[in-house]
């Protein structure tokens, strides 16, 4: 009962409510109002949202392969560290989450401007300075280090369930590293590598913060565009139906991972 509550109050009373409120129509001082309409619909297809969407997927898109880039080598060597060892790596992974995330993301800022250590390290070989901040790449970045940690974890778990035989048998029948990478790590830690690719792009898909504070406006993304439609525009219902449209595609997104997973455990089998 408690679970079902929990359920009941804090995700199907809110999702009824944005789905009721994307067919109606925006009050002239905020809020909704009748009547029922499919105006707030066809306005996602206007260029100007499609062209977010898109730039949206893009971002959290190159955010989650440069997540896997680098959080694929970092559990296999977190899996070949001594036992005791391997609880003091997951901590230093899982440790940027003890901060608060706004204060990490001005972190960035510092690191990032044109007067931070960055920049000033490329000008004394003669590179810089450089305006590193309120670009894409700036975006990118910090998306790529707040969610690595949700692609190092899932990962990770996979790894320790493989059986290290397999490794060395295919070592000793005379596959080298990328053969041993390609037939055997990665189609066996597969269920990892997609449930961590899932829990870095859906965050950050949906992330306005960083967009916000490294982007400095030049790099919208569809959470600031929900957010700015429900506290700047006044616009609950466009807002609503924006929030639809990005649930309808984690939906989907899901549904895939879903059924990759499926096949994955019965080509395991």
């Amino acid at each position: 009962m408690p679970a079902l509550t929990y359920l009941i109050v804090l995700m199907v009373v809110p999702l009824t409510l944005v789905i009721a409120y994307a067919f109606l129509t925006a009050g002239r001082f905020g809020g909704v109002q009748g009547p029922v309409t499919l105006d707030n619909i066809g306005r996602l297809f206007e260029p100007l949202y499609l062209g977010i969407l898109v730039s949206s997927v893009v971002n959290a898109g190159l955010a989650t392969f440069f997540a896997f880039l680098i959080g694929f080598p970092a559990a296999l060597a977190i899996t070949r560290l001594p036992a005791t060892w391997q609880t003091a790596a997951l901590v230093a992974v899982v440790l940027p989450f003890w901060t608060n995330f706004l204060i990490r993301t001005y972190a960035w800022i510092i690191l990032l401007n044109r007067e931070g250590i960055l920049s000033d390290a490329l000008g004394l070989v003669g590179l810089g300075p450089v305006d590193f901040l309120y670009t894409r790449q700036a975006v990118i970045l910090g998306l790529t280090y707040a969610y690595i940690p949700l692609m190092v974890l899932p990962i990770y778990a996979s790894l320790q369930r493989l059986d290290p035989t397999l490794l060395e048998a295919a070592r000793n029948l005379g596959a080298g590293p990328w053969r041993r990478f390609r037939t055997i790590l990665l189609p066996l830690t597969l269920p990892g590598i997609i449930t961590g690719c899932l829990f870095v792009f859906i965050p950050s898909l949906g992330n306005f913060v960083i967009p916000e504070l490294l982007g400095g406006g030049n790099s919208q993304m569809i959470g600031n565009l929900v957010r700015d439609q429900f506290l700047k525009s006044r616009d609950w219902p466009f807002g609503s139906a924006l929030a639809l449209m990005v649930l309808a595609l984690l939906v989907v997104i899901v549904m895939f991972q879903a059924s990759a997973s499926r096949r994955t455990r019965r080509w395991g089998a």
